[in-house]
């Protein structure tokens, strides 16, 4: 009998050491700032597991119990390769709910749509709002304001920069959704947004960047064409993105800075912008930290290693 309970013993330690998560180490060297309202940001990760979504999921995890973000902002391709079907589709589980498990994970997560959740049932994403406790997409395109820790405002600022996109009219994936948004609407909503908040930071999130030393480095930016003149106008702080499957930080001249968090899961090769600061081709997420005239960048890879840092006085 003794002999049978010993050698489960060593069959259940066998399967914990193939199959459970392994404890994830954070970097000593992440500043965590308790006056500070913190975010995760990140995106393109929905591969149910694969190409290191657990993995950096479990960082995540370890990395929200210390530092207590307020929430998580998804810069989209929430599912991969083609969206979901409906609020009831596995994926929702299997991409989602039993990857991004741990407790601390469990806060509000502020979407929006990339361009392979257009090409599934988009509203089905948004209609996802009212089952979830933690998922928040109300619209393709909305606003809040958050009082910050130390007392000051931010404004976060989520839109739809697929009917940006002017190629996807002509491309049949996209062209039948993309060509029913009405993109003056959206972009006159922008402006009225930015122009009517008194918040310290201004901080707008969409899929594609308006910058990138990624894969497409060399492709017409048409969402840039749109986008840029509005923040400039409204001297936004930061504007966040996905898309391309790394982890950058761009600061072209001008007051807004460009971070590229889609290192969700699947990576590919990046590069350098003369105005890059920062880049690397590596599974993680961004924490961004902001209080009254000063904000943090950390980027941080799955193994809870601290890849870059810095400081932005305002």
């Amino acid at each position: 009998m003794m002999k049978k309970i010993g050698l489960l013993l060593v069959l259940a330690f066998v399967v914990n050491l193939a199959f459970g998560q392994k404890k994830v180490k954070l970097d000593k060297e992440i500043v965590y700032d308790d006056d500070a309202t913190g975010v995760f940001v990140f995106g393109d990760w929905g591969r149910r597991g694969e190409f290191k979504q657990k993995e950096l999921a479990t960082a995540m995890g370890e990395a929200a119990l210390k530092f207590e973000p307020e929430f998580i902002i998804s810069t989209g391709d929430n599912f991969y390769p083609n969206g979901v079907a409906s609020v009831s589709d596995p994926q929702w589980t299997n991409s989602f709910e039993n990857i991004y498990s741990a407790h601390s994970l469990n806060i509000n997560w502020f979407v929006v749509l990339g361009n392979h959740d257009y090409r599934g049932n988009m509203q089905a994403e948004i209609d996802y709002t009212n089952i979830s406790r933690r998922w928040n997409m109300p619209e393709a395109y909305y606003s809040f304001e958050q009082e910050l820790e130390d007392g000051s405002k931010g404004l976060f600022v989520f839109v739809d920069t697929n009917p940006l996109n002017d190629e996807y009219y002509g491309e049949e994936k996209y062209a039948s959704k993309v060509s029913t948004q009405d993109t003056t609407k959206q972009l006159t909503w922008l402006k009225e947004t930015l122009a009517n908040s008194d918040a310290d930071w201004k901080i707008v999130t969409g899929h594609h960047p308006l910058y990138t030393g990624g894969k497409r480095i060399e492709a017409p930016n048409f969402v840039r064409n749109h986008l840029l003149p509005i923040l400039k106008e409204y001297e936004v702080d930061f504007y966040l993105a996905g898309h391309e499957h790394d982890l950058q930080y761009i600061k072209p001249a001008g007051k807004t800075h460009h971070i590229v968090s889609g290192a969700g899961s699947e990576v590919r090769p990046t590069g350098y912008l003369p105005t890059t600061v920062f880049a690397e081709s590596r599974q993680g997420f961004g924490y961004l930290t902001l209080k009254k005239g000063l904000a943090r960048l950390s980027f941080i890879d799955y193994k809870g290693k601290l890849l870059y840092q810095t400081e932005m006085v305002k």
